[in-house]
């Protein structure tokens, strides 16, 4: 079976994940794909195949003979998908020989416009994977997950070298939750990769330092007509915070290294409002700035409206993984290698928001991230290809047989 044949019965499992909920996983929808992987990884040979109470799928595949000396390596990716687009009644539509123009989706009224997408034009001929334009696809993280089955499917097949591989399927890495239950030292893993990235060659190691800021405004609610001098209105406090943040540091606005302050939720009446920001930046330093200038916001603002009560709850989410892998450059140096062995450019950016493999590596466990053919991430828009995930896997084999020689 193909990486993109797996793919598309994993994306009809919806497993969009929530906070708040105070559970793990943080939504029961996703324990379907975890026992449809608990079955699936133990019909693949898999030894030792376990499912955590918290819904964490592990299972390891011996290495193959003469290659017991190898060091063990660790392969992840994530089941959920994100909360900001539905993940239920996914239906994928495949396109073969895709012209690089203009993508109509049959449902309401979307177009993936070439225009807007310029990655588009680099799939131009591919068969490339829509979901149907009220939904999101779920290739963030469903191809990697189909692709390192694939691949535990193909070393056994077809007898090729590997090491050790250690295997795990997380829940809830979506909202930031995947590794909070992850047993670093019991996955036995010396060094790992995430499948999370998005066009293929991709590879990771590099992330924002994040943080989440929840802002709470309590109001004055007064009848308008009287409302001279005892009014506060908690929306016109909220714009006030925000207008104090600089106007340019905002996703839309930014690119490669930049940080941003990112208005992710708001709402509320005169009475009461809620913001809720997620602030990132690749520097430590800026990072630190960042919070500080939101602090400083809040404590103006307040000062500015007595009768009004402003809350700011501040919790740093993760952190930029690149000093935790300055010692094990390898990673990358066998990656790119893999890559050119399958016959892609690989190429290295900076992951403008996070993975597991952020704070796994923080845990002791070295794990950047690579591409899976997959993106446009989050949203209707979202797109792979069946040749893009077919290149991963090559891929994969070719960097399981180099550390299989080590």
């Amino acid at each position: 079976m193909r990486a993109y044949e797996r793919m598309l019965n994993y994306v009809k499992i919806n497993t969009e994940s929530a906070e708040g909920t105070g559970t793990s996983p943080s939504t029961q929808r996703q324990w379907d794909l975890v026992r449809l992987l608990e079955r699936e990884m133990g019909e693949l040979g898999l030894e030792e195949v376990r499912v955590s109470r918290f819904g964490v799928v592990t299972g390891i595949l011996p290495a193959a003979p003469g290659c017991e000396g190898a060091p063990a390596l660790g392969l992840l990716a994530h089941m959920d998908t994100a909360p900001a687009f539905s993940g239920a009644g996914v239906e994928p539509i495949l396109h073969p020989d895709y012209d690089g123009g203009d993508v109509v989706l049959p449902k309401e009224g979307r177009v993936i416009r070439a225009a807007d997408f310029p990655v588009l034009a680099q799939m131009k001929g591919r068969t490339l994977i829509t979901a149907s334009g009220d939904t999101l696809l779920g290739a963030d993280d469903k191809a990697g997950i189909a692709e390192i089955m694939t691949l535990v499917q193909e070393l056994r097949e077809q007898n090729l070298p590997h090491g050790k591989l250690c295997i795990a399927f997380t829940p809830d890495e979506e909202i930031g939750e995947g590794p909070d239950h992850f047993d670093v030292a019991a996955f036995g893993a010396q060094y790992a990769y995430t499948l999370d990235g998005d066009v293929e060659g991709g590879i990771e190691y590099e992330n924002f330092n994040a943080a989440s800021a929840k802002i709470a405004v309590t109001g004055v609610s007064v009848h308008p007509g009287s409302a001279k001098d005892a009014m506060e209105n908690a929306l016109l406090i909220a714009m006030e915070i925000n207008a104090r943040l600089p106007a340019g540091a905002v996703p839309a606005r930014t690119e490669g290294y930049e940080g941003f302050f990112h208005l992710d939720e708001m709402d509320g009446d005169v009475a009461a409002a809620r913001m809720a920001y997620i602030i990132r930046d690749h520097d430590w330093e800026k990072f630190q700035e960042k919070k500080a200038v939101l602090e400083e916001a809040v404590r103006a603002v307040q000062a500015a409206h007595p009768k009004a009560a402003i809350s700011l709850e501040l919790k740093d989410s993760y952190y930029n993984m690149a000093g935790q892998l300055r010692g094990c450059m390898h990673l990358i140096d066998n990656a790119r290698e893999a890559a050119r062995r399958a016959g892609l450019t690989p190429f290295t950016k900076p992951i403008r928001g996070g993975t597991d493999g952020a704070r796994l590596s923080f845990m002791g466990l070295p794990c950047p991230n690579l591409g899976t053919g997959g993106f446009s991430f989050h949203g209707p828009y979202e797109c792979a290809t069946v040749e893009g995930m077919d290149r991963v896997v090559e891929m994969l084999k070719h960097l399981t047989a180099l550390y299989a020689a080590l």
